[in-house]
């Protein structure tokens, strides 16, 4: 289902009621303003009747009356529409597609572009009458304060909180680039429709519809890393904007909850990303593409810091004839100028009596220097060092550290606050140091990512070569290597195999980028598939190894998060257990000694999990996990930060992402939030400044309140409740999917051959040749579900297990239901599945399971079917409706109104996996199988 997540929860604090979504007057009109889409859809109308004819445009004008048609239950209408498709030529049936495809792309935009119309209306309301939005980060501050939080207790949570989203690559992102800026100009005309320019807008948003039709919807070939390094900046830039907008709404907020207290505001607000640093099953990711990485990012951030010093170098034009300034910024000038002989050249346009504007400029000239040494570095990194004494000398006005930038401009902040320019500092000059702060010279934190079982092998090498072995040692050797307390040998890296030494030299990179710039830059070591403490202290030995081969000095070793992530049940399972041992782990312990207070990251897998174990007994888990985590970190002195592997689907741990946080365990999120944005969230939360903010502010906000808000430990009763649905939902999933015709059926009844040669993504979409459910990535798997309308991931399992539940220990439901009124885990599962539910279409989905004629694949299709049904009426019962989404109208209007235009695209496709089960595998039909997944994922709002 899409992204609900800028809608508000109403959450009762006094009564202790969960979270629930409510009607919201932004989608009380999905498509936007009134007659808006249709509009949009009668400009996409004329321009393809001017592309293709009257004829075919009336052919597409048919289809879409069909599905129409179809919906509201006129017998024939169904074989008609799927005579019209087969009767399609392939480029009739490409012009059908993109235009359905397209009409959701403009569908899209002008809900988005409603939303963002309703936000700044709710936000100019708020300010008028004086009241904090919902979910707002004052909202927040209010009411952390009726609750009774004093102001040092307020300080203590603000200096825990940690806000850290990390933007991933996952291939799930359908949608090209250039498509969606094409799109982002769109919903920007539609918000000049009504102005005085208006049929200059309508001019130019008719010519880029045209662009739209004429150009290629889907990526020809799948983009290199570095590609989708650039493409991940290009959403994060939206953030220069919205992050000092966030922090000074919270010093506001603070300030009028406050209004005799000082507060420090740390920062709070982070940014990772895995795109150009996640290796586990990539093999395009390489130390080379993770240092190239770190370029594009640290260019990205000095870039944005040049842009505002210039700006400011234009505002802050003080003179002190005027108002004086501090001695220590002329003395600072002079400094630099003394070192640097061509800054005087640079400051001579500028008066002396300017001299915030020649710190400025000052600065201005160090940070180009900083870029021009970055850029000359990348390009001489495989060249002879420069022999330009110029050049040299330039390289030597660089900033050494952020620490040294950092200083300069508060410098410039205490000498303008101490001389009356307070107002000045709060609105030119302190945005720019939340940036500084929040960005650093880093931009985003680069996080690294391996699977476990490649540092195993690669350490077997570097033992073998460390002691002059023959053979690399067997697990027990191996094991007791990992417990002695020595200090790590340098090694011959040539020695190692070309696998293990690019493991090696990833290290090696790390250890070169933070003896440059710190450990700001790196922002953990992920280890997939992560069994065992071992795993850890594997990568931890790795470390400390490449840390000898290049700094020798093993006591300034710095502090690399080493994350296990746990992704299976038995995993999740384990997860405390395996903490716990790595705790008691001497020198895992003198490790974490390094800093003041020890914390310890660990990462939950959302999609692996749910494909292992299915939607209930995977939200079940690792609910218990991160519980039992918290408890053994608490108990051990540690502060954790459980890293939340969730994608957008969701049966991958996706939905509205306010409700997610305020289901966590109040224990294992204690101000520390750390989540993925994947594949479409990016482009849904990231594109605008208006969503993106709201996206953030709803995130503290939720942070903030489940960590402070007073919980009450769930009823007994409802635990005991919980285990006894898991293990039989997990028992109803694992009879599915270990059926002996289910991945046949998988394969056949799915699109996910398609899926797997999608160029939306550089990772590949599968771990080798498929022989068994493992070996499909969680991201394909449910894109594939979701392309099918079976949406399986997100709800099989619940209706056995409830109905069982109810036979054997609720025959009233009024346990169920009471668990769903006050326990938000609980509540939040069942929201969750039953917005898959509604997405789902089992009319749909069996026309896919039709492509398969035999019968033990037909006993599979009433295995889901029979679950759905039984699901549906679960969650009707327990709470307490007729119909799915009863108490979300938008939502099942807007639902309602896409259903029959995507409906079409799904014929389409059964017709096309048809042909290409016959044997009429061309390349036209290949192209037009994907430009259909495309579409439907548009029609959507969800891949995988």
């Amino acid at each position: 289902m899409w992204d609900v997540s800028g809608y508000p929860l109403r959450y009762d604090t006094a009564n202790q009621s969960p979270p629930t979504i409510v009607s919201d007057d932004c989608m009380k009109n999905p498509t936007g303003k009134e007659g808006t889409l249709d509009h949009l859809v009668e400009q996409l109308d004329l321009v393809v009747r001017e592309q293709v004819g009257e004829s075919l445009a009336d052919t597409m004008h048919r289809i879409r009356r069909l599905g129409l048609e179809r919906r509201a239950g006129i017998p024939d209408a169904e074989s008609r529409l799927v005579d019209e498709i087969e009767r399609l030529t392939p480029n009739e049936l490409r012009s059908v597609i993109r235009w359905l495809s397209l009409f959701f792309d403009l569908a899209n935009a002008a809900e988005e572009q409603q939303r963002i119309d309703v936000l700044k209306r709710r936000d100019a309301t708020a300010r008028a009458e004086g009241i904090p939005r919902r979910e707002s980060i004052a909202h927040a501050v209010v009411e952390m304060q009726q609750q009774g939080v004093t102001a040092s207790e307020m300080q203590r949570w603000l200096d825990r909180l940690k806000i850290e989203p990390v933007f991933t690559a996952h291939p799930s992102e359908a949608k090209r680039r250039t498509t969606r800026q094409l799109l982002r100009r769109v919903r920007q005309l539609l918000a000049q429709k009504s102005g005085a320019d208006s049929e200059a807008a309508e001019a130019e948003l008719l010519a880029n519809l045209t662009v739209l039709w004429q150009s290629d919807l889907m990526r020809p070939d799948r983009p290199p890393v570095m590609s989708e390094v650039s493409r991940g900046v290009y959403f994060a830039s939206t953030l220069w904007d919205v992050v000092p907008k966030t922090y000074r709404e919270l010093r506001t907020a603070l300030e009028k909850a406050y209004p005799h207290h000082h507060f420090e505001i740390p920062q709070f607000l982070a940014f990772g990303t895995w795109i150009g640093g996640d290796r586990d099953g990539h093999p395009f990711v390489t130390a080379e593409v993770s240092r190239s990485t770190f370029a594009r990012l640290r260019r990205a951030a000095l870039e944005g810091h040049l842009a505002e010093c210039r700006q400011l170098h234009n505002q802050v034009v003080m003179s002190d004839q005027q108002v004086p300034s501090d001695d220590g910024l002329r003395k600072r000038i002079d400094q630099c100028v003394q070192r640097w002989s061509m800054l005087d050249e640079r400051l001579a346009p500028v008066s002396q009596s300017e001299t915030y504007r020649r710190f400025l400029r000052m600065l201005q000239f160090r940070l180009e220097q900083t870029l021009g040494t970055l850029q000359r570095d990348t390009q001489q990194s495989e060249s002879e060092p420069s022999q330009d004494a110029e050049a040299d000398t330039e390289s030597e006005a660089a900033f050494e550290s952020l620490a040294e930038f950092r200083s300069d401009l508060e410098l410039l902040r205490e000498s303008m606050l101490v001389n009356r320019g307070r107002r000045v500092v709060e609105q030119y000059l302190q945005p720019w140091i939340d940036l500084v702060d929040t960005f650093g010279f880093h931009f985003a934190a680069l996080d690294i990512r391996q699977n476990s079982e490649v540092h195993r092998e690669c350490l077997r090498e570097v033992v073998a070569v460390q002691t002059g072995a023959s053979h690399p040692p067997d697990d027990k050797a191996l094991a007791d290597y990992l417990r002695q307390d020595t200090v790590p040998e340098a090694i011959d890296v040539d020695a190692l195999s070309e696998t293990s030494r690019e493991v090696f030299d990833t290290f090696l990179l790390l250890v070169e980028e933070s003896s440059r710039w710190g450990m700001a830059p790196i922002g953990g070591y992920i280890i997939s598939m992560t069994h065992s403490a071992d795993d850890v202290l594997t990568v931890l030995s790795l470390w400390k190894t490449a840390w000898a081969q290049r700094q020798r000095d093993a006591e300034r070793l710095p502090y690399l998060p080493i994350v296990p992530l746990f992704e299976t049940i038995d995993d999740l399972r384990n997860a405390a257990g395996i903490l716990q041992t790595l705790l008691s782990n001497a020198n895992y312990q003198s490790y974490l000694a390094k800093l003041d207070q020890p914390e310890q990251m660990v990462m939950v897998g959302y999609s692996d999990s749910t494909k292992d174990g299915g939607y209930l007994t995977a939200c079940w888990e690792l609910h218990q996990g991160q519980e039992k985590l918290a408890a053994v970190a608490k108990e051990n002195h540690v502060d954790l930060t459980v890293f939340h592997g969730r994608g957008g689907a969701l049966g991958r741990g996706g939905g509205p992402a306010a409700r997610a946080i305020r289901s966590l365990p109040q224990e294992a999120v204690n101000g520390r939030l750390r989540v993925t944005e994947q594949g479409e969230v990016l482009s849904e939360r990231y594109d605008d400044p208006v969503i993106a903010h709201r996206h953030l502010e709803q995130i503290i906000n939720a942070t903030l309140l489940v960590s402070a808000t007073p919980s009450v430990p769930p009823d007994s009763a409802w635990v005991e409740g919980m285990e006894f649905l898991s293990a039989e939902s997990l028992s109803t999933y694992r009879k599915l999917v270990e059926h002996p015709e289910f991945l046949h059926y998988f394969d056949c009844a799915t699109p996910i051959g398609g899926i797997e040669n999608l160029p939306i993504g550089s990772r590949p979409a599968r771990r080798g040749k498929r022989q068994s459910l493992g070996d499909l990535r969680a991201i394909p798997w449910t894109f594939a579900w979701t392309q099918s309308r079976h949406l399986l991931p997100a709800w099989f399992g619940i209706g056995t297990a409830v109905r069982k539940f109810v036979d054997q220990k609720d025959p009233d439901w009024s346990v169920l239901r009471s668990m769903f009124s006050s326990w938000p885990m609980f509540r939040a599962l069942i929201d969750n599945a039953e917005l898959a539910l509604a997405k789902a279409d089992m009319q749909i989905a069996k026309i896919y399971a039709s492509l398969i004629s035999d019968e033990s694949s037909q006993e599979i299709w009433q295995m889901i079917s029979s679950e759905f049904e039984s699901s549906r009426g679960a969650i009707l019962m327990i709470k307490e409706n007729h119909e799915l989404l009863t108490d979300i109208e938008w939502l099942r209007a807007s639902v309602s109104m896409r259903n029959p235009y995507v409906d079409p695209l799904n014929l389409s496709q059964i017709h096309l996996l048809s042909q290409l089960k016959s044997g009429e595998q061309d390349e036209e039909h290949t192209s037009l199988l994907r430009l259909s997944i495309q579409g439907i994922a548009g029609g959507l709002r969800t891949t995988g």
